[in-house]
């Protein structure tokens, strides 16, 4: 045990796992991307207007939640793993493979495809990251598992709000 009155000791831990660099890259990109949505997310929040405002206001409180959330929750487990999170905002800034968001007044139908823009951008990093975490630490992987299924929901349903009935399809799905 580290005697706390004297520094100049150092403590060892002796954990039974810690993440690889190529682990701790994947974290760090993920922890960013949802950073990066949870900042869009306010944003898009504070400035969209039009039609159905009030829904795609309330759904945009629930992509924030999510994104911080589950940004908290990779950062602990980077922390679990002896790996040091870095969300400054200069980081993340540098590192987001997120488009921008624009500044100003969003109309909603606008919105409703940035935002989901940025959902699917997340998911897109999590799913590619996804086999190289779960090859090296399957209790990481979870987490990712949690992390796209709740985020392709939110899309999804954010998405239905521009969607035609039986005519709008997504870009990857070729009739």
């Amino acid at each position: 045990m580290t005697d706390l009155l004297h520094p100049d000791q150092t403590h060892v831990a002796t954990p039974a796992f810690t993440a690889s660099e190529q682990l701790a890259t994947h974290l760090q990109q993920l922890s960013v991307d949802l950073i990066e949505l949870h900042l869009q997310g306010k944003q898009a929040h504070w400035n969209v207007v039009g039609l159905n405002f009030r829904d795609l206001h309330l759904q945009l409180d629930e992509v924030v939640d999510a994104a911080r959330e589950f940004s908290d929750q990779v950062a602990e487990r980077m922390r679990a793993l002896y790996v040091v999170p870095d969300g400054r905002s200069a980081a993340v800034a540098e590192q987001t493979s997120l488009p921008p968001f624009p500044a100003g007044e969003v109309n909603t139908a606008e919105c409703v495809d940035l935002i989901t823009t940025a959902i699917y951008g997340v998911t897109a990093t999590a799913r590619r990251i996804h086999d190289d975490v779960d090859a090296e630490d399957p209790t990481t992987a979870d987490i990712l598992h949690v992390i796209i299924e709740r985020l392709e929901q939110l899309a999804w349903m954010i998405d239905a709000e521009n969607r035609v009935a039986n005519r709008s399809l997504p870009r990857s799905i070729h009739r």
